[in-house]
C-alpha cells in the first residue's frame, strides 16, 4: 500500500480528514512480513487521539497475521454466490473464539443486493454476518436498491443481534447434512440462533433446547425469516 514507510504521516491525515475506518491490505509490500507491517499502522493511528477503526487484511491467512486490529479478514475478496458466501462463513467460524468486543472477524463486505443471489440467500446471508458479529458493510450500489433489499439490511432486530455489547460471535452448533445450527448468547442472557439450509429443497431440523444451552418454557421471537 501507498502507506508503507509513511504510516504516521498517513494517520495524521486520516485523523484531520476525520476518517473512522481504515482498511489496510498486504499487496505491494515490499516482502515486508505483515508481522511488521500492521503494528506501525496501530501504532500510528493510536497516536493520533482520534478513534479510527482498524480492519487489516492478508487475503485470509489469519494464522500469519498478528491480532493487532479492531478486525481481520479471514477470507479471499467477495464474489456475489451462494457457494462462495457460505463458504466464507465456513471459513470465518473457524476463528470465532477470537472475537470480543473491539476485535472482530471479517469475512468480508457484505454482497446482499449486488445481483447473483435469491433474496431468500440475501436474508441468509445477512443474518450470518450478523451473527457472527462481523462488520455489515454494504458493498451493493445503494442509489438504485430495490426496496427486499434495503427491508434486510436494515432490519432492526438482526442488527441489534450483530451490536449485543457481549460481543460474542455465532457459530455452529449442530449439524445434520445440509441443516445447521448457529448460535450465540447475547448480554440479555437470551439467545440468538440461526437455521441454515445449506441444500436446494426445503427442510425441516429439529433440535433439543439443550443444543441452544437453554432449559424448557422458552419464548422464541422469529426476527428474518
Amino acid at each position: 500500500p501507498g502507506s508503507l514507510n509513511h504510516e504516521v504521516s498517513d494517520a495524521n491525515t486520516y485523523a484531520k480528514w476525520g476518517v473512522d475506518y481504515l482498511k489496510y491490505d498486504n499487496c505491494n509490500n515490499d516482502n515486508v512480513k505483515p508481522e511488521s507491517r500492521y503494528p506501525v499502522m496501530r501504532d500510528a493511528l493510536n497516536k493520533t487521539g482520534h478513534p479510527i477503526f482498524y480492519s487489516i487484511s492478508n487475503f485470509g491467512k489469519i494464522d500469519s497475521v498478528p491480532i493487532v486490529a479492531n478486525s481481520w479478514r479471514t477470507s479471499k475478496d467477495e464474489i456475489d454466490f451462494w457457494d462462495t458466501m457460505v463458504s466464507k462463513a465456513d471459513a470465518n467460524n473457524e476463528w470465532w473464539k477470537l472475537a470480543k468486543p473491539g476485535a472482530w472477524n471479517d469475512p468480508g463486505m457484505l454482497e446482499v443486493g449486488i445481483a447473483e443471489m435469491t433474496i431468500t440467500e440475501y436474508k441468509a446471508h445477512f443474518s450470518l454476518w450478523a451473527l457472527m458479529k462481523a462488520p455489515l458493510i454494504i458493498g451493493c450500489e445503494i442509489s438504485n436498491m430495490r426496496d427486499e433489499i434495503f427491508r434486510i439490511i436494515t432490519n432492526p432486530e438482526v442488527i441489534a443481534v450483530n451490536q449485543d455489547k457481549l460481543g460474542a460471535q455465532g457459530f455452529k452448533l449442530k449439524l445434520d447434512g445440509d441443516k445447521e445450527l448457529w448460535g450465540c448468547p447475547l448480554d440479555d442472557g437470551a439467545v440468538a440462533a440461526l437455521f441454515l439450509n445449506r441444500g436446494n429443497e426445503t427442510a425441516s431440523f429439529k433440535i433439543q433446547w439443550s443444543d441452544l444451552f437453554l432449559e424448557n418454557n422458552v419464548v422464541c421471537i422469529t426476527i428474518m425469516s
